[in-house]
């Protein structure tokens, strides 16, 4: 039976979740999508072991580079511990892509004809929490004297709708591209990686909310980092990839004079 309102119980747990609370470091990391978890009351929303596995549900290997990064970087982390098939922390409420009624090929029938009341509920049991810590970890910080660096990590796939992706990582802006600048002036010069501004997506396809929210109003320096889901399915290359993208970070930061 599908519970489509109070969609989290006591036994669900916490919606968020945070980590290396005490960093010491500048840079705070926000992973949105990292698990594919559903709350009980949800079911399966109606989908396939197959759906609820792939990226749809989440980003693969996102929370695993965003662990590494955070001990690289000595970074606060904070993540989303249910999926975005519930609700989609990096958009708005009022975004039909919050909820969605199709994520690329599936369609979603536990997120068909949301009621107002049905919305709010999600809303209010997992994005406002989410956003909220966020917003509290960066004032504290900010309290203490500290200017932070915000950082979003995800991933994507190599193949979308059929049409392959060359480029592997994508460093993505908004209004502010600071650190985005230096990021990829750094990685012109390593030419390890196959980099792009503002690939796969960009601010156009929404999905720089939480940068908007929570970095752009207070002048926080900010990315968000899309890395190619193939090239961190497992520890080894999640190490090698966390390695290089905590080498772009620090630089750029201490670049842009972001401490």
């Amino acid at each position: 039976m599908l519970v489509r309102s109070g969609i989290l119980t006591s036994a669900d747990g916490e919606t968020v979740a945070v980590e290396n609370a005490n960093a010491g470091g500048a840079v705070v990391l926000v992973c949105e999508h990292a698990s594919s978890v559903l709350p009980a009351a949800a079911g399966t929303l109606g989908l396939s072991a197959e759906a609820l596995a792939s990226h749809s549900a989440w980003d693969p290997g996102a929370l695993a580079v965003s662990r590494l990064l955070s001990a690289k970087l000595d970074a606060l982390l904070v993540h989303q511990r249910f999926s975005r098939l519930v609700y989609d922390c990096n958009r708005p409420p009022e975004s039909p892509a919050a909820m969605p009624e199709k994520s690329e090929i599936y369609d979603i029938p536990g997120n068909r004809d949301l009621s107002v009341a049905e919305r709010y509920a999600r809303t209010a049991a997992i994005y406002v929490p989410f956003h909220d810590r966020i917003s509290a970890e960066l004032a504290r910080r900010s309290g203490e004297g500290r200017r932070p660096v915000v950082v979003t990590v995800h991933s994507f796939t190599p193949v979308y709708f059929g049409k392959p992706r060359a480029v592997e990582i994508g460093i993505l802006h908004d209004t502010d591209s600071r650190l985005a600048d230096a990021m990829l002036a750094g990685a012109a010069a390593a030419g390890r990686f196959r980099v792009e501004r503002n690939s796969p997506y960009g601010p156009e396809d929404g999905v720089t909310h939480t940068l908007r929210l929570h970095a752009l109003p207070a002048g926080h320096a900010n990315v968000m980092l899309e890395v190619r889901n193939d090239l961190i399915t497992n520890s080894v290359d999640q190490e090698v990839m966390a390695d290089y993208l905590a080498g772009l970070i620090a630089d750029a930061v201490n670049t842009i004079g972001g401490t």
